[in-house]
């Protein structure tokens, strides 16, 4: 199970945002300079934390009733 991918991001929901907001796909050129970018913006930590505390809450609510 640790393979397992939870969430990904493909060119094509690239390229869906490119056209909602510059009206354009972007060339394989501009997609190679924002990939990296793309991936440092992702706080994937804090997601993940998150989501164990909400699940963690949730958990503590069900053994109080």
């Amino acid at each position: 199970m640790e393979d397992v991918i939870i969430y990904s991001l493909t060119i094509e929901d690239i390229q869906t945002v490119a056209n909602e907001e510059i009206g354009r796909d972007l060339s394989s050129e501009e997609i190679e300079k924002i990939l990296e970018p793309i991936a440092e913006k992702i706080n994937w930590y804090d997601a993940i934390a998150d989501s164990i505390n909400e699940e963690d809450s949730i958990n503590k609510e069900e053994e109080i009733e």
